[in-house]
């Protein structure tokens, strides 16, 4: 039997960025989303990026999580050769803390959106949610792990400052 091909796709341009994109996966592990990991550097690696997101689609993925740092134009390009949702995941970087890495990937231009999250662990995070918000438009099963996580983080939240 063959195997099926994730929803999301994570993929990023070094194996450097899995620290931080691992926290998009460890999030849709516990959404009961499944993924896979690729390292395609736009830079480095044109061809497999090439290869890659012009066939995405085809191969069966529904969303695709892509981080980078420094020139960080991984997400951009990707979303220039899908007609998939691409969630960009800035990098946090040596040089410019990941203010760089942000700016290259949410400055898009019209026409080729990548929906930008936040610099780091947290925009990681919130790219797995958001991979699985959208596919939850069409997965009620999903839709309602989705609120189920949501009424355990607001329950998580104490009102008190005390233990």
């Amino acid at each position: 039997m063959a195997e099926t091909t994730p929803p999301v796709a994570i993929i990023m341009g070094s194996r450097s960025d899995w620290p931080t994109l691992k926290h998009a996966a460890d999030m849709l592990d516990r959404l009961g989303v499944a993924w896979d990991a690729k390292v395609v550097s736009a830079h480095r690696t044109p061809e497999r990026l090439w290869t890659f997101a012009s066939g995405a689609r085809a191969a069966g993925y529904q969303v695709i999580i892509a981080g980078a740092g420094g020139a960080a134009h991984l997400p951009g390009m990707a979303a220039s050769m899908t007609e998939l949702p691409v969630l960009g995941v800035p990098v946090q970087s040596k040089a410019l803390k990941g203010l760089d890495s942000l700016l290259s990937i949410v400055q898009m231009p019209g026409g080729v959106p990548v929906a930008t999250l936040a610099i780091g662990e947290a925009g990681a995070k919130n790219a797995g949610i958001l991979a699985a918000q959208i596919l939850a438009l069409a997965d009620p099963v999903l839709m309602g792990r989705l609120e189920a996580f949501r009424t355990a983080q607001t329950e998580a939240v104490h009102e008190t400052v005390e233990d």
